[in-house]
């Protein structure tokens, strides 16, 4: 056995000087030695890529992964030799001072090396190296951890009643009281140890609680898969240069060992993380054969697809052809959404008395997206603050449902139904794009308070039962023409929200195919009850969703021109004499969010001017629900003046888009202040 580990011994030694491993080594010795101050515990973190390893010897390769802790020992004893022989460190006296960490790059893509958080058993006893994948939904603060400490025998007599022969150093999964306790004895006298606290090392610790991915489709309000899954937390121990590295609502593939950790009673699996890895959503590069097709024979058009889509979209909730609008609206934000920092949101507020089919819309919607969050109204909204449950005392942060939804969609349901206080900190998350979390210090044992702001990277879709707000608040007299009563929702609160959307109850005529409707899929619910469901199945959404969302588009100028001259003119008109102009400055990113969307939907890269139009007619729609009627004077469903049925209806509706778009240049021209458009089309 000696021969085979001074045989590894060798091996690790060309394998660091080959990797550049060695050249590394020396220079964290160097800063040690510059220092001159004599420490316990001399640290260093070697990277191995096992690929690399395993050709150069199978013996030390397979040490490494199966015994990483031994392995490190291996590493401990070739880098002491080399600090001797080269005097990279005089204050260094016993190889017991150095710590290894060893960083795999990577596993094998094997099954054997993946510890599944939702598979069962789970596989906590052997203490080798496996990969996790997980998300973050709760972050303890930074605390202090022992990483290595120094003790002497208390007898005087005795040789280790000095140097450096009793040095106890952190092992993945030991707790802090394995590290120091006062129990430890003289192996040479028998006498006790007392650590010398002079020479205690601290390090940094941090505790995240992270979970399977598939959490996310329990969270969904709707979904196709019927199968059933285990789900739990798992512990894992970020340490030193790992603290921090982690955002709360991200997924990672981690890489680390496995340990069981008691307190008290309880134990707890968990994973000590040797390397983190941040996993990027990937969005497939085709949309499927029909949407392809589609796109050929309305190739046209610039209206003419998304028109189509707006139309066919959700035959399984609701009929083709209802709910145009909204369903526009639905694509559009589901389009516009990604997990970049000032992004282009798009957050949807509908009013309607149909709150039934509404609510099955926006729940089969937000499937459609791997980040579609239903929010359960007896959780919490926005991140919260607990104790940590591992018996440390300190903060944790919870993430809740607009944090899990980062990058996707939080559908948080009835409006009416939350508490003023709610509705204030959902306006400040909506204005700024970010939430603050107060840790008092007093309470979680720290020196002073802490202030934690997180970024909350997504959509928000809701609703207003417009018959709610009518029973509960008298109506106004002085309300302007088209303006709705809103009387029930903060008008700040309403104002933040890019597109506020009117759905009122179908009329008779179109009424009757929506009961229908209802009644087929109440009595077979897996019934596909028209062609265009089998034709544009749920996955064929998904996927082209997936793939218009990772467009990069860019204005083009006439876009920007139109948007710009709109937006001046708008706020122009749009004013009272107290409190000015009643068009926020919000509503110019809302009009770019718009148009881009539109445009992706379009799956094409630049904005046209025909896509400005689109986003200006449901804003100015939307404005029009808020404030009343303005100069431009658009109909009550600017973008759906009538029924899609035929080839006809579709020239129907570029016809009169054609005029909106005249018309439109036309209020530019006679409000718009010194803006000028070049109209060709004129």
């Amino acid at each position: 056995m000696h021969r085979e580990i001074q045989k590894m011994r060798e091996i690790a030694l060309v394998y660091l000087d080959r990797s550049g491993g060695l050249q590394k080594f020396v220079h964290d010795c160097k800063k040690y030695n510059d220092s001159k101050q004599s420490y316990a515990v001399y640290r260093f973190i070697i990277s191995i890529n096992p690929s690399d390893i395993a050709e150069l010897d199978a013996t030390l390769g397979n040490y490494i992964l199966h015994n990483p802790i031994q392995a490190a020992q291996i590493f401990q004893s070739v880098c002491f030799i080399a600090i001797k022989t080269l005097s990279l460190i005089e204050q260094l006296q016993t190889e017991a001072q150095i710590s290894i960490l060893l960083k795999p790059t990577h596993l094998p893509l094997l099954p054997s090396y993946v510890l599944s958080l939702s598979a069962f058993p789970f596989n906590y006893t052997s203490q080798r190296f496996y990969v996790s994948e997980g998300i973050a939904i709760a972050m303890g603060t930074v605390t202090k951890y022992t990483q290595g400490a120094r003790f002497l025998c208390t007898e005087e007599t005795c040789p280790f009643s000095e140097g450096f022969r009793y040095i106890r150093v952190h092992l993945p999964g030991a707790t802090e009281s394995a590290t120091v306790r006062n129990d430890f004895v003289c192996s040479l006298c028998s006498s006790p140890l007392q650590e010398d606290m002079k020479f205690r090392v601290l390090g940094d610790k941090q505790i995240v609680e992270m979970i399977d991915e598939k959490v996310l489709n329990a969270l969904k309000g709707y979904s196709n898969d019927k199968s059933h899954f285990r789900i739990q937390t798992l512990t894992v121990f970020l340490r030193d240069e790992l603290a921090n590295k982690m955002k709360i609502g991200n997924l990672y593939k981690i890489i680390g060992i496995p340990a069981c950790v008691q307190n008290g009673l309880q134990a707890t699996a968990c994973i000590e993380v040797n390397s983190i890895q941040l996993c990027k959503p990937s969005g497939p590069s085709f949309v499927s054969d029909n949407f392809k097709y589609l796109l050929s024979l309305t190739s046209s058009s610039c209206w003419r697809f998304t028109a189509i889509l707006a139309n066919i979209f959700a035959s399984q909730v609701v009929p083709p052809g209802t709910y145009n609008t909204l369903k526009l609206a639905i694509l559009l934000s589901l389009v516009q959404t990604c997990e970049k920092e000032n992004a282009d949101y798009l957050d949807l507020l509908i009013v309607t008395s149909d709150t039934l089919v509404i609510d099955r819309l926006l729940n089969y919607s937000i499937c459609l997206l791997p980040r579609g969050i239903r929010h359960p109204p007896s959780c919490e909204i926005f991140p919260s603050v607990s104790k940590d449950k591992h018996g440390t005392g300190s903060a944790t942060i919870q993430a809740c449902s607009a944090v899990l939804a980062k990058g996707g969609i939080c559908y948080i349901g009835d409006l009416s139904s939350y508490k003023k206080d709610k509705l204030e900190l959902l306006q400040s998350v909506l204005e700024s794009r970010t939430t603050t979390v107060f840790i008092p210090g007093k309470k979680y044992g720290e020196e002073a308070d802490q202030q934690v702001t997180i970024s909350v990277q997504t959509n928000f879709w809701s609703f207003v039962d417009v018959d709610s707000s009518s029973k509960k608040h008298t109506q106004k007299d002085n309300f302007l023409i088209g303006q709705m009563d809103m009387s029930l929702i903060p008008p700040n609160l309403v104002d933040v929200f890019g597109l506020l959307i009117y759905n009122e109850f179908p009329s008779c005529r179109v009424a009757s195919p929506l009961v229908h409707h209802t009644l087929k899929k109440a009595i077979n619910p897996e019934a596909m009850l028209y062609k265009v469901s089998q034709q544009f199945r749920m996955q064929d959404y998904e996927e082209f969703i997936l793939f218009a969302k990772n467009l990069r588009v860019e204005l083009s100028s006439e876009a920007e021109n139109l948007i710009q001259g709109y937006y001046l003119a708008s706020r122009r008109v749009r004013r009272d004499s107290i409190h000015g102009s009643t068009l926020s400055a919000s509503a110019l990113k809302i009009l770019i969010s718009l148009s881009k969307a539109h445009t992706k939907l379009s799956l094409r890269k630049k904005v046209l001017e025909e896509d400005a139009l689109i986003a200006i007619l449901l804003l100015e729609s939307s404005l029009t629900l808020k404030h009343g009627k303005s100069a431009l004077c658009v109909a009550p469903n600017p973008v759906f003046p009538f029924d899609l049925t035929d080839e006809n209806s579709l020239q129907q509706r570029d016809s009169y888009l054609m005029q909106c778009h005249h018309q439109l240049l036309k209020f530019i021209g006679a409000y718009g202040p010194g803006i000028h458009i070049n109209n060709n089309k004129e």
